[in-house]
């Protein structure tokens, strides 16, 4: 038990500390952060619910469908609402790249204790194959769905509107096509090269979010300069 506990923790633990510590300019506090992985936790439980009410009843008979509704829409709208409804209006949410710690932070609330659950019941040997696909993967969705509600918060180049709703679809969408991708029959041969992009976009949107903070810090300098 310990063992799975372990290998089921671990790897949201490690991702969550690479993007905390990559906050250069104002790390957010770690109780706010603990507060977020916990929400995600707390998550898992009503949407694993409603997904096995819709494969119970068998609402959705397409699996490619039923990989974009019951699994991607459902996770990340409801990861989007509490990031939008609990962190979006908070003063702790102090500069863009903020959103990014949020977003992973509660991501992988829900991916540990979707992965615990996983390993409990499948055995531990599947842990690291856990741990770079589906660990990894809602990560990344938080990382995304962060930067975007960054942008919007800060009402950098463009509507907030438009952000918040980029902050929704995009990981939306990309989590769609990754469930689509582990229904088929040949997903090894499409899931390399999706993660490889996932990996990519996701660390270049933290790039870009560390640039749009350095700018905000940098701003709110001369703001003050100028007022003397």
């Amino acid at each position: 038990m310990f063992g799975i506990l372990s290998a089921g923790i671990a790897p949201g633990l490690a991702l969550i500390s690479y993007f905390y510590l990559r906050d250069q300019y104002s790390q957010e506090p770690v109780a706010n952060v603990f507060k977020m992985f916990l929400f995600g936790a707390i998550l898992t439980f009503p949407i694993m619910f409603m997904q096995y009410v819709i494969d119970a009843e068998n609402m959705i008979v397409n699996l490619y469908f039923r990989s974009f509704i019951s699994a991607a829409f459902l996770e990340e709208f409801f990861k989007w609402f509490i990031l939008f409804l609990t962190v979006y209006p908070h003063a702790d949410f102090d500069e863009p790249y903020d959103g990014i710690v949020y977003g992973a932070s509660l991501s992988l609330g829900f991916a540990t204790v979707e992965n615990i659950l996983y390993l409990l019941g499948n055995g531990v040997e599947f842990a690291m194959g856990r741990a770079l696909l589906p660990v990894s993967s809602h990560a990344l969705f938080g990382v995304l769905m962060g930067y975007y509600l960054g942008k919007a918060k800060f009402n950098i180049a463009g509507s907030p509107v438009k952000w918040i709703c980029l902050s929704f679809f995009i990981p939306f969408i990309l989590h769609g096509f990754y469930d689509s991708i582990l229904v088929g029959k040949s997903w090894i041969y499409y899931i390399i090269p999706f993660m490889l992009f996932l990996w990519y976009f996701g660390l270049k949107k933290a790039k870009q979010a560390h640039v749009l903070s350095k700018r905000h810090f940098q701003n709110k300098s001369e703001d003050k300069t100028a007022a003397f």
